[in-house]
């Protein structure tokens, strides 16, 4: 089957929508508040998103059973990249983490009760969620087969018993999807099961916020206890001792969506820079007319464009369900996540004492923002072990002596 890299002319018409919506609604909020919204009261959220829906781009990721635009992931790397030009953009659309990623997941797994009682108002809006799966070491991280945090079966339901970190989102949220083990100890590959756990459940509740690099996160990341927290049966999502699987149908997706994002912001910043070199003058002339700079700039040119083309790539064997999509989402991750740093970086380095500034760019807040992408959704190290080991496992031999069977 060719691959499709079309772009729908609906398509493209709610990208030209969402730019112009981003560059005159949320960029002038992002300025006002310096871009940081980790303790930002809900009405910026819902001031947004309501002038969201008044533009027709609110929500371009959503079933349109659910209210919204019903794109697939073709069409989300298009929309979701122009809603990153700005920090709020995602916020304004209702398409950024973690609730996208909550909203694709309940979509593809929850049951019809569960759909109703959580995707529903989440898709509109009306709430917000997260989603636990980090602990503190030896927990889980980067290798989830860690998971620490118990859910032990009781009269009615389960009760769960842990603690997790830098869960985004989690303070002010109305219900946590959160991964628990149900059988096995940590360190085995399976075992794990996922929970709808309602705000102000008794036993959970959020330890602290973290600060953190990054501020534009809506509530930030914060740090949850599981005490005797008991849920009942109707709160398991998907199915039991399949969480990890269950988990797949999310994090795959999730990471081209974060890819996506930032994508927009790469650009941003590539624009700063390129304003910049065509203005400012030094040595005789423009600094676009400096060898050194032009290089640069042409460097960051390359890792956008081959970002995107990644990212389309990947998002086309996503929607097709092809068996190559796990390695390619790897491999985006990877080198998209990179990619933006480097872009970010050399835009800062262009523009000199300006990159550096709060108060007269947006590049400082932009390489807050960037740096710890390279660590969420999995670090590159840990994409890189996955996609070594993919790549090599078709060449591999039988270990001499090794026992047959």
């Amino acid at each position: 089957m060719p691959i499709q890299f079309d772009v729908d002319p609906t398509v493209a018409r709610l990208a030209t929508s969402t730019a112009e919506f981003v560059r005159e609604v949320v960029i002038p909020v992002e300025r006002e508040c310096g871009g940081s919204v980790h303790d930002a009261p809900e009405a910026l959220r819902e001031t947004l998103q309501k002038a969201a829906r008044e533009a027709g781009v609110f929500a371009p990721h959503v079933p349109t059973r659910w209210g919204g635009h019903g794109l697939d992931l073709r069409g989300q790397a298009v929309v979701f990249e122009a809603a990153g030009y700005s920090l709020l953009g995602p916020l304004a659309l209702n398409c950024a983490a973690p609730d996208e990623g909550n909203m694709h997941l309940l979509e593809k797994v929850a049951t019809e009760e569960q759909k109703q009682r959580y995707l529903r108002p989440l898709a509109a809006g009306g709430t917000r969620s997260c989603f636990a799966m980090t602990e503190p070491a030896p927990g889980a991280g980067a290798d989830p087969r860690s998971l620490r945090t118990t859910a032990t079966r009781v009269p009615g339901g389960w009760r769960l018993d842990g603690r997790k970190w830098f869960i985004t989102g989690a303070d002010g949220a109305g219900f946590t999807i959160v991964m628990a083990r149900t059988s096995g100890s940590p360190g085995d590959p399976g075992g794990a099961t996922m929970f709808l756990v309602d705000a102000g459940t008794p036993g959970m509740r959020v330890v602290r916020t973290i600060e953190t690099l990054d501020e534009s996160l809506f509530a930030g990341h914060s740090e949850i206890l599981f005490e005797d927290c008991v849920v009942g049966e109707e709160q398991v999502l998907g199915a039991v001792d399949r969480g990890f699987e269950g988990a797949q149908v999310r994090l795959g997706p999730a990471r081209m969506t974060h890819c996506m994002r930032w994508l927009g912001a790469a650009r941003r910043a590539q624009d700063v820079a390129l304003e910049r070199a065509g203005s400012r003058m030094a040595f005789g002339s423009a600094l676009g007319d400096l060898g050194m700079v032009q290089q640069m700039l042409a460097d960051s040119e390359i890792d956008i464009e081959a970002s995107r083309a990644l990212i389309l790539r990947t998002a086309w064997e996503l929607d097709t369900g092809s068996a190559a999509a796990s390695q390619l989402t790897s491999v985006s991750k990877t080198f998209v996540a990179e990619a933006v740093n480097r872009v970010v970086d050399r835009a800062v380095q262009i523009c000199g004492a300006l990159g550096i500034s709060a108060a007269d760019a947006p590049l400082a807040r932009l390489f807050r923002e960037v740096r710890p992408f390279r660590i969420y959704d999995g670090p590159s190290e840990t994409h890189r072990f996955a996609i070594a080991r993919r790549a090599v496992r078709p060449y591999r031999q039988p270990c001499p002596g090794a026992a047959d069977g």
